[in-house]
């Protein structure tokens, strides 16, 4: 199962946070956003098809998000969790952790923004149109 989102770049993508990425449904972005990868996604949690929220809240689900962007890609892997919500209509969050809120749409990723290829955060610091697919398994 999947669910693709599309956003932009922006000139603030830093991609330094060690923890957290986030995509955001926003059209502004301040330099103190490190973990902010886009901007004006065209989805947020809250919009995610039932039965993939419900995949995603097996502990045992393995998730996947995929990002592309001016022909730059990275994968992070993560897992589900039963408390997570996607109820959050403006963003989305993965973490390393375990920690969920709102916001949270998958934990205990084996990389965060900081983590991420540096080509990549380029384009998106240039305004690049990035597509995340999360897909959970």
């Amino acid at each position: 199962m999947e669910e693709v989102v599309r956003a932009h770049g922006h000139e603030h993508v830093a991609a330094e946070h060690e923890s957290t990425l986030e995509l955001t449904t926003d059209d502004y972005l301040t330099p103190a956003g490190d973990c902010i990868l886009g901007v004006e996604a065209d989805r947020a949690p809250a919009d995610f098809a039932e039965d993939f929220v419900a995949a995603c809240r097996s502990d045992a689900a393995t998730i996947t998000l995929h990002l592309e962007a001016d022909g730059h890609e990275d994968t992070v892997t993560a897992s589900g969790h039963p408390d997570l919500a996607f109820a959050n209509d403006r963003s989305m969050v993965g973490r390393t952790s375990d920690y969920v809120d709102d916001r949270t749409v998958f934990v205990n990723a084996d990389k965060a923004a900081a983590d991420l290829d540096r080509d990549l955060v380029a384009a998106l610091a240039d305004g690049a149109a990035l597509t995340a697919t999360l897909r959970v398994d």
